[in-house]
């Protein structure tokens, strides 16, 4: 489980660290730092995949990404007795992010690009630094494998280091090139869990979304990021996994409802019936709302749970009496995976914490705030207030 998240330098997270719990709730008014702090989880688990890189890129590169202000913020600025003004850099550019958790930590640091002749790719950063090790705290002791530009080191079975010169190249992570079950056995076990990270967030239900189609059935343990195999999910659920959870959710959120998946010519069909009508609603005609939680439904009963699995404002499109039967799901499901919810709903907040004692969870609540434009977590009065941690140095 994941203990800790730290970023440095991207966009408004100037410097965040945050404690994670088996749930987490991220809440904050529009514009605090909500959505940065849930595409940095996304970046981590992009780097396992050998895409951050490409993802800072489709954000404008660095330029656009990396924290706008100034690198430090003075008393008499903070106090209002100085206007700020802009300051020329003196430290390196830097954008860090980094995990630790009870078995494994990860950090990166993604600086500017040496300059090519000719090269088109000046937005592409390089990872500049790159560490593994074990525990939540990185130490020296507990390295299990440290990348400085392309040459690696990785911990042996005996305590040794094997060591590879020109390994990687700038815009490459260890993760996805050297994570061998015979050298880095601890940086394959990490990489495979970093991978089943689940992301969902602004799943379409408008009259044209993917999971108001029918499409070709097969098996589906994990709800595809459109929804656009919906019924194939839930038909999943119903076969292989928990089928009376499925049920509950279902009636919990529409009493006396029911949901079932119809099979025309190897086409799946969703089908919702209700009492009082003399034929099952298809998907095509359910509001936004309905189509929704369904959604919600299907990813959070996967037969195949994650490592962690991170909602981004789950409330969107719901109407207010579906927020306590989707806060109920949230806990079920987090007795047995990691969850993160970020939201700006407060009564979903709520009914998470109302019901954390039923479920026995433990919940970890974090508001943030901005202030001078970087973001902050709400009651934390300095640095001893968060969680310990250290970034590996250039």
């Amino acid at each position: 489980m994941i203990t800790t998240l730290a970023v440095e330098n991207y966009r408004s997270l100037r410097k965040l660290i945050v404690p994670l719990g088996r749930l987490t709730v991220v809440t904050g008014a529009n514009g605090t730092g909500k959505s940065s702090l849930y595409r940095s989880l996304r970046l981590l688990a992009d780097s396992a995949r050998g895409g951050a890189i490409a993802a800072l890129a489709r954000e404008g590169g660095l330029p656009s990404t990396l924290w706008a202000g100034p690198e430090k913020l003075g008393r008499a600025v903070r106090e209002g007795q100085h206007p700020l003004q802009g300051t020329v850099r003196t430290e390196p550019v830097s954008l860090r992010l980094g995990f630790a958790g009870d078995e494994f930590g990860y950090a990166v640091d993604f600086g500017h690009p040496a300059p090519v002749p000719g090269s088109l790719f000046a937005l592409d950063p390089e990872i500049k630094r790159e560490c593994t090790w074990a525990g939540p705290v990185l130490r020296p002791a507990a390295l299990l494998s440290d990348r400085a530009g392309p040459a690696v080191r990785t911990r042996t079975a005996d305590g040794g280091w094997h060591r590879t010169q020109n390994a990687l190249r700038p815009y490459d992570s260890m993760l996805s090139e050297l994570a061998d079950p015979q050298l880095a056995p601890d940086l394959l076990a990490l990489r495979e869990r970093m991978r089943s990270w689940r992301f969902y967030d602004h799943v379409r239900t408008d009259a044209g979304a993917p999971a108001r189609i029918p499409r070709i059935g097969t098996r589906t343990p994990v709800l595809g990021a459109d929804g656009s195999d919906l019924p194939a999910a839930l038909q999943t659920i119903r076969e292989i996994g928990d089928h009376a959870a499925l049920d509950a959710a279902v009636d919990a959120a529409f009493p006396g409802t029911r949901v079932s998946v119809s099979d025309r010519d190897g086409r799946f069909e969703l089908e919702l019936h209700q009492q009082g009508l003399l034929r099952p609603l298809g998907a095509a005609e359910l509001s936004d709302g309905t189509l929704r939680y369904l959604l919600w439904t299907a990813a959070l009963l996967t037969p195949r749970p994650p490592a962690l699995m991170v909602l981004n404002e789950p409330e969107t499109s719901l109407h207010p009496d579906l927020l306590a039967p989707l806060a109920d799901l949230i806990l079920t499901v987090s007795r047995d995976t990691q969850t993160v919810v970020v939201t700006h709903a407060t009564p979903l907040a709520d009914a998470l914490a109302a019901g954390t004692r039923r479920h026995r969870v433990d919940l970890r609540t974090i508001t943030l705030l901005k202030e001078f434009g970087r973001t902050e977590v709400a009651g934390r009065e300095g640095p001893l207030d968060e969680p310990l941690w250290h970034w590996p140095q250039r």
